[in-house]
């Protein structure tokens, strides 16, 4: 299933999709308000997210899913974000030419531990149809397409889509700066909505592709496929958990598909759109912060 998150009307809902219906959850006795609801339920009765939400679809009233997306929020308020990087050959073959830049993200990319990093805060996290930021102090912006897990006490249970943002010039001018080009104010986007194991497949075979349009046109496009990607899901999780206090819920963003070439930027009222194949497509606006 898919599971949607809606407020109107000062009401948040709980939303899932099963094929072409659409059922709020919330509207129910249970009335759970949010997917972490369900998969906490779903831990304590050692059942699949989709077995907890299936009874209660019985009683649910059906919902347009057109309204649904025109008042969808962020999925999930997870407790932390967090990152992995080079999972991807192009991260590492983007830095190419750069000395000891180069040297640390091939270490990264070949060697036994992947890098895994704190990324942001609710606060710095937003969903869809909101605006992600570009930091004043930088020149060279681009967003970053990833296939993101949502993680319950540090088990994977379910899938989205995930943009990290990066600052790319801070980021170049020092390593050791890579914190101020990941994290700051609205870094991070996710949504539009939570898939299963169910309904995602094979988390290492979908498509991504990553869309920049400017004043109505497309400036920048380019597509993927997570069969790129180096390390596994479970591998990953596997170091957020390692001696980490893990917190009741969180994303991780598996790294780094696409990136644009050197000779482009964002700016501000950019629209990004990052499609995964069968989980949906984020959309958002870029804010000169």
């Amino acid at each position: 299933m898919r599971y949607y998150r809606t407020e109107r009307d000062n009401a948040v809902s709980l939303i899932a999709q099963d094929g072409r219906t659409a059922y709020n959850l919330t509207e129910t006795e249970k009335a759970p308000d949010s997917f972490m609801d369900l998969a906490a339920a779903a831990s304590l009765t050692d059942q699949s997210v989709d077995d907890v939400a299936r009874p209660l679809t019985e009683e649910a009233p059906t919902v347009d899913l057109e309204e649904v997306r025109e008042h969808l929020i962020r999925p999930v308020d997870p407790d932390e974000v967090w990152g992995a990087g080079v999972t991807y050959a192009i991260s590492q073959e983007s830095r190419e030419g750069e000395g000891g830049l180069e040297e640390a993200y091939i270490g990264a990319y070949e060697g036994e531990r992947p890098e895994v990093y704190f990324k942001a805060t609710p606060t710095r996290t937003v969903g869809p149809g909101d605006s992600v930021g570009i930091r004043g102090d930088s020149d060279w912006d681009v967003p970053e397409p990833e296939f993101t897990m949502i993680l319950h006490d540090g088990d994977i249970v379910g899938y989205t889509v995930g943009n990290d943002m990066c600052s790319r010039d801070i980021e170049r001018e020092n390593l050791l700066y890579l914190p101020q080009s990941k994290i700051y104010d609205k870094s991070c986007a996710i949504g539009p909505c939570v898939v299963t194991e169910e309904t995602i497949g094979d988390p290492h075979d979908v498509e991504m592709t990553l869309t920049i349009e400017r004043d109505g046109d497309v400036a920048f496009t380019e597509s993927t496929s997570t069969s790129e990607m180096v390390r596994t899901v479970d591998e990953l999780a596997e170091f957020f958990r390692r001696y980490n206090y893990i917190p009741e819920s969180a994303a991780l963003l598996t790294g780094t598909s696409i990136i644009p070439p050197d000779d482009f930027t964002l700016e501000e009222d950019d629209l990004i759109s990052i499609e995964i194949e069968n989980v949906g497509t984020l959309e958002n606006t870029v804010e000169q912060l």
